[in-house]
Parts: C-alpha cells; structure tokens; sequence
C-alpha cells in the first residue's frame, strides 16, 4: 500500500532485515503485567461489580469480549513499536499536525483530573483501614507524593518488579473473592451467551462493559514499555503477543472474579452500590457484615493494590510518552525505541516535567470543589481518546510506514475496525450525555 499522505516512510528505508525470533518464554513476561496493572483501576472493578449485581451472570460474555478488544489494541501499538522502531507518537505525527494538537490537548487536561481521582482512590482503601492516622485527603497527598518518588528515583526493571508484586496482591484477592462467594458455576457459563439484558438502554449499558475493561491511555502506552523492556524490533514480536495474551488473561481474571462477587453477594441479596470508588468501600462493609473483618481488610489491602497500581502506571507510562512528545517537537523527529530502551527517557526533563503535573496540581483539586466544565473536558476527551487509538492504528498498520510483513491482516483489521466503531459509539454517548446547558 502506498503511502499518500506526503510524509516520509522511514521504516521501510531504515530498518534492518527481520532478526531472528526470540524465542517466547514465560521468563520474558513484563510489560504485560504492567499494563494489566495499570489498565484495571478501581473503576473498572465497580463497573464490573454493578454489572454482576444488576445482570447477575448476563454479561458476563461481554466482560470477555472487552478483554478481546483490548487485546487487539494492545498488540498493534507493541507491532508498531517493534515492527517500524518508532514509536506511537512518532506514527502519530506522520498523520498530520492535528494529532499533536490532539495529543497535547489531552495530556494536559487530561493529566491534571487523572492525578487528582488517581490519589483519591489510593487513598480510600487506606482511610478505611487507617481511620485514626490521617484524614482522607491527607492520604490522598501522601499516595501522589511517594508514586512521584518512587517513579522519579527508579528505572523500568524496579518499577516492573514493583508491579508485579502488586499484581500478584490483586490475584490473590479477587480470585480468594470470587470462591469465598461460592459461584454457580452453571449459571457463569450460560452467562458466555452473548445475551442482552431485558431492560431499558441495555445495549450502550452493555457496550460500556465492554469498552470499560482494562485501560484507556494505557494501551498506547504498552508500546513505550515493551521497548523500556529492551524489545526494540520484530525480533521480539512472539515475545509481544504472549506478554500482551497474558496482560489480558490476568484482566480477565480480575474483571470475572469480580463480577461472581457482585452476582453472589449483590444480585442474590438485591444489594445495590454507589458507582465510583465509594462503591468498593462500601462492598468492604458489606464483606465485613457477612464474612468478618479480616475478609473485609484483606479485601482493603487488594482495592489499595488495585488503585497504586493505576497510579504508579500512569506516572510512569503516560510520562514516557510525554518525554517522546517533547522530544519531537524539539528535534523535529523521534528519537525511536532505542531512547525508550535505554533508560534515557526515564532520565529527562520532559519526563519529570510531567510527573510533576501529575502530582501537584492536582493536589488543588483535592482541597477544593471540582471545576464543573475542567470535568466536562476531561469526560470527553477521555471518551475521545480510544477510537483515536483504533483509527490511528488501523490508518498506521495499513500503510507503508509498516514493513509489509507487520502489517494488518484480516483479524487484525477485523477487530480495530470492531474497537473504532464501539469506542466511537461510547465515545457520542458520552459528549451527548455532557450537562452542556450548564457549561456555558
């Protein structure tokens, strides 16, 4: 496929021939872990729960489903990463200037609500646990400031390990959950069903399920991990797809546990929760009343683990790709996977630039009454951000700027075409159901 947009192709003119495969073995796994981590915040657990005590096990097909599509996103920005030797940002850029300002726009804003609700829900678990220490906003500041150390002092092999300690936390909770409420196992099969529920406005209900499971910007930015790994061409393509299968079989794992407690111990009960956060804190009252407090405190430790994990992604993850925004825009061209590999990244001012903005600004917002139309403009340009991932993607592993063999095959297409479209879909409901008549 030709390229006609006028931009240069450096993949096809600079890229070495095809190394030899690695071998893919469970010993490489990392990026992976991180970016299950990361994705898999306490909102998504929420969701999930109030999806099994709504639905019971109805949807519990389209919890997998979203771990499907997820998995295809995941593995175009890691094909591009290690097909071409740039990164996203550097494809994004041979598109157009509208993605820069796109991009730049959203990480800005972004950055600043998402530091603000990161610490808040680190935080909750440990109020809850910690109730005469310190206030919750005090937990709030203390949850930013150690992930800003934590993130500025360390290097991507701590950080990783790190993760993968806390992982294994959340394993172990949700999957303990899930059996403690004994599951009908019966009925969670006949929920693999694609089945929609019999009520009002079950189909976007539904496409939200699916499109909420397992991360948003964190996707783009398993590309940047794969490379902070030392995975910086096709030779590591095996190696990708299997840590990537992993990142989503573990978020399969957390996302499904969660929903047996919810259709267990809500739906059976006619218990309902508060959406956000709150609502994990109240299932700990609710744990604690049928189960004893130790069950209610173990299930703290892993709503905190749950939480740090998100938090510390993104200081780290979404950093990078600040750091290789940056650096474009000041040399003109990416730097590619090799800056990212090298630790470099990690290393410069535009990263602990952006780290800062994750951290202290929003501290503000913690001590004050959320600013109503800064939320309306993060609330869209969240819901913007996916399909933009799918169509970039789709537009950037169809073109030239791939090596031919790396590009999109049917399947591949078949599903970033499948994640545009529901992303797209999410994406009007959520502009559309903005409070605009009180913006302006």
């Amino acid at each position: 496929m030709a390229d006609t947009t006028g931009h240069s192709t450096p993949s096809d003119v600079s890229r070495e021939p095809n190394p030899a495969p690695r071998r893919a073995g469970w010993r490489h796994i990392g990026p992976g872990i991180v970016v299950a981590a990361t994705g898999v915040g306490a909102g998504d657990l929420v969701a999930t729960l109030i999806a099994g005590s709504s639905f019971g096990y109805t949807l519990l097909w389209a919890a997998v489903a979203g771990c499907l599509v997820k998995i295809s996103l995941a593995e175009a920005a890691g094909r591009w990463h290690l097909s071409t030797g740039r990164t996203l940002f550097d494809g994004w850029a041979s598109l157009g200037r509208w993605t820069t300002c796109f991009f730049a726009v959203y990480v800005v804003v972004w950055g600043f609500v998402y530091g603000a609700a990161a610490m808040s829900s680190s935080a909750l678990p440990l109020q809850a646990l910690f109730p005469d220490v310190m206030d919750l906003k005090a937990w709030a500041v203390l949850c930013g400031l150690s992930g800003l150390v934590f993130v500025w002092f360390n290097r991507y092999a701590v950080f990783e390990k790190v993760m993968t300690v806390l992982v294994g936390v959340m394993f172990v909770v949700t999957v303990y959950l899930a059996v403690r409420v004994t599951p009908n196992l019966p009925d969670a099969f006949a929920g693999l069903l694609p089945v929609l529920p019999d009520e009002k406005d079950s189909v976007l209900n539904t496409l939200g399920l699916i499109g909420g499971v397992g991360g948003t910007i964190t996707l783009a930015a398993y590309g940047y991990w794969v490379n902070a790994k030392g995975w910086t061409d096709s030779g590591w393509m095996r190696v990708m797809r299997l840590d990537n299968r992993v990142a989503y079989i573990t978020t399969g794992v957390f996302v499904v546990a969660m929903l047996f407690v919810g259709a267990e111990l809500l739906h059976s009960a006619n218990v309902a929760i508060s959406s956000g956060d709150k609502g994990l804190i109240q299932l700990g009252g609710i744990l604690e009343a049928e189960y004893g407090s130790a069950t209610a405190k173990f299930f703290l430790i892993g709503f905190f683990a749950t939480s740090y994990t998100s938090l510390i992604g993104v200081w780290h993850g979404v950093s990078l790709m600040f750091a290789d925004f940056v650096g474009r825009l000041r040399t003109g061209g990416g730097a590619g996977a090799e800056a990212v590999a090298s630790g470099a990244r990690e290393r410069s001012w535009p990263f602990r630039a952006y780290l800062l903005w994750l951290t202290f600004p929003p501290i503000v917002l913690l001590f004050q009454d959320e600013p109503f139309r800064l939320i309306i403009v993060y609330g869209v340009l969240g819901a913007a951000f996916l399909p933009f991932l799918a169509g970039t993607l789709l537009w950037l592993l169809n073109s030239a700027r791939t090596p031919r063999e790396w590009r999109n095959g049917p399947l591949s297409n078949t599903m970033l075409a499948l994640a545009g479209l529901l992303f797209l879909v999410l994406c009007v409901k959520q502009v559309w159901d903005q409070p605009w008549s009180e913006f302006f």
